[in-house]
């Protein structure tokens, strides 16, 4: 080699490293953004803990609170009863002052309750500590009606309350023939849902006439089609159908002067044709036109 190729090569410089390939460059630490992320999760993590134990302390806590004595049913408030006395509904919530207030199962008291005959609706509500409210809605007996041969109170739905006895004479009320539900031929000693909606009508059409109310007899549903009533003081059955009631009930006592001067004692007394009037007095074998509109 000659001396003027050996000067024109280029000499390396003292203490320079050759750059070394950046496809094979590492990182000599951890990034500061994954640092930083790994120290918001470490964060979060306790406050998760801290809240799970702070939770866990908070409902061991409550559940001794809850299952002290302090919360045992001591008081029963009923309200809303008048026939039913207060020994009778205690005696169908039996139990109730054994169980915990908030643990009380209101669904199966309330059936118990609704299991009484006077019992039309109920409701419950807690008090704290230690009360449990019932308020009691209960049936008004609207008639006494005439089944196998005795009376019993019933309500508007012609649900039957209570055998009508010497406690129950309160209730000045009509006598009700014809509700009783048949079942092949045979009373089946229920009452009738229709016709008792039919007497339920009636009732609710005289509901602003007390006085015509209170007059009432007795009313008779055999038929199911026509409702019969007699009032207190008059024997003759008046044939109302099954609307009008009371304008019906009125024109009777509007004319029954002049009918009774005319046919004197009345059987009955058609009114559910509101052109004519019939009449059937006691000695007569067939119904006669009263001829007034």
């Amino acid at each position: 080699m000659t001396r003027e190729r050996a000067a024109a090569r280029p000499r390396p410089t003292a203490g320079v490293a050759a750059p070394a390939d950046r496809r094979y460059r590492r990182s000599a630490g951890v990034p500061v953004r994954r640092r930083r992320g790994l120290v918001v999760w470490v964060a979060r993590l306790r406050w998760v803990a801290t809240a799970v134990v702070m939770l866990a302390a908070g409902a061991w806590g409550v559940g001794r609170v809850l299952a002290s004595d302090m919360f045992l049913v001591r008081d029963i408030t009923i309200r809303g009863n008048h026939h039913l006395s207060i020994g009778e509904i205690e005696l169908l919530v039996d139990g109730l002052q054994s169980e915990r207030v908030f643990a009380v199962d209101f669904e199966t008291y309330r059936r118990r309750l609704l299991d009484s005959p006077w019992v039309a609706d109920v409701s419950m509500a807690r008090v704290l500590p230690a009360t449990i409210v019932i308020d009691v809605v209960e049936r008004t007996p609207v008639a006494l009606a005439r089944l196998n041969q005795r009376l019993y109170l019933v309500d508007d739905s012609g649900t039957i309350i209570d055998e009508y006895r010497a406690d129950y004479q309160e209730f000045d009320l009509p006598i009700v023939d014809g509700l009783a539900a048949e079942a092949d031929g045979e009373s089946a000693g229920g009452s009738d849902p229709d016709r008792a909606a039919l007497v339920a009508a009636m009732l609710t059409d005289l509901d602003g006439r007390p006085g015509l109310t209170g007059r009432l007899s007795q009313i008779d549903v055999s038929s199911g089609r026509d409702v019969l009533v007699m009032l207190d003081d008059d024997p003759a059955w008046l044939h109302l159908g099954r609307e009008r009631f009371e304008e019906r009930l009125q024109r009777y006592l509007d004319l029954r002067p002049a009918l009774q001067d005319r046919f004197g004692a009345i059987d009955y007394v058609d009114l559910k044709f509101d052109e004519r009037v019939y009449v059937r007095g006691r000695n007569e074998r067939r119904a006669r036109s009263a001829g007034m509109e």
